[in-house]
């Protein structure tokens, strides 16, 4: 695969920022996402919007950060440091989701503002702990989604939030059009989870065309903090200007191989691992 270009040493690498939760067990939220980056040749900087406790098994709590600290790390981050693409994870409430989203229109994350947005609207676990408080979804729909470049919703994401339970690639394409109706971009409707099919394959629309990217599916039960290393992925790219197709072929390419390299861990399920490219400089 292609991969992003690694700047010389001595010299500042393409930024990005993580807005989202930690992962105490390390395979998901920003403990995913920075690796992703760091592997990807970008430096991460992180705004921590929630602290979670949990293992390879589950979730068995979260704390919330003020939703003003949150909206205070982004702004000195892009004051400071500067970033090319920011994503977001789990950001657990509507306060938290309306701070986000008006620190980001403020300092020029966005659709349609100069660094690009990843929205990786995060509602659970992949063990189905919640991850974000129920009336939170009218947050994700009427004021997230509609400043992202790309939303990137797992299955039970489109579920929630668009009320289409996606089966077949017609569905598919429903949830697209519904998803991109709420303001995105771009909208991505991942199909990882759908397991019925042999094959992978995640449909992108911009409101005009649908593109379709392919994988052979990996067969394992280690796929911990997929979601958000796509997401990471994909950020990492549009941050080196990379166009959202090209992106978006990036970041599928990437998690592939991270979910080929997976690993045990614990007793539950192990993650999808990017250390695959300390192995292929």
């Amino acid at each position: 695969m292609k991969l992003l270009p690694l700047t010389p040493d001595g010299q500042t690498p393409v930024r990005v920022l993580t807005i989202a939760g930690t992962d105490s067990g390390g395979g998901a939220g920003i403990q995913a996402d920075s690796r992703t980056m760091a592997l990807c040749g970008v430096h991460a900087c992180v705004a921590v919007a929630a602290v979670t406790v949990q293992n390879s098994v589950g979730v068995s709590g979260f704390h919330e950060i003020p939703p003003e600290t949150v909206a205070a790390q982004v702004r000195c981050v892009v004051d400071d440091i500067g970033v090319g693409a920011a994503k977001t994870g789990m950001l657990a409430s509507t306060a938290i989701i309306e701070a986000v989203a008006a620190v980001c229109t403020e300092v020029g994350i966005g659709r349609d503002q100069p660094v690009p947005l990843v929205v990786d609207p995060v509602c659970a676990s992949m063990h189905g702990d919640p991850l974000l408080h129920a009336e939170a979804l009218d947050a994700v729909r009427n004021t997230l989604i509609p400043i992202a470049t790309v939303v990137t919703p797992n299955l039970d994401e489109i579920r929630l939030i668009t009320g289409i339970e996606v089966i077949d690639d017609a569905t598919a394409r429903r949830a697209a059009e519904a998803l991109h109706a709420l303001g995105a971009q771009w909208s991505i409707v991942k199909g990882g989870h759908l397991r019925t099919s042999a094959s992978s394959t995640d449909l992108l629309f911009d409101g005009d065309r649908f593109l379709e990217f392919s994988s052979p599916r990996i067969d394992t039960g280690n796929d911990h903090g997929g979601g958000d290393t796509l997401a990471a992925a994909i950020a990492s790219a549009l941050a080196h200007g990379w166009s959202v197709p090209d992106a978006v072929a990036f970041g599928k390419e990437w998690v592939t191989k991270c979910l080929e390299a997976s690993y045990d861990l614990g007793a539950g399920h192990g993650p999808v691992s990017p250390l695959w490219r300390l192995r292929h400089p």
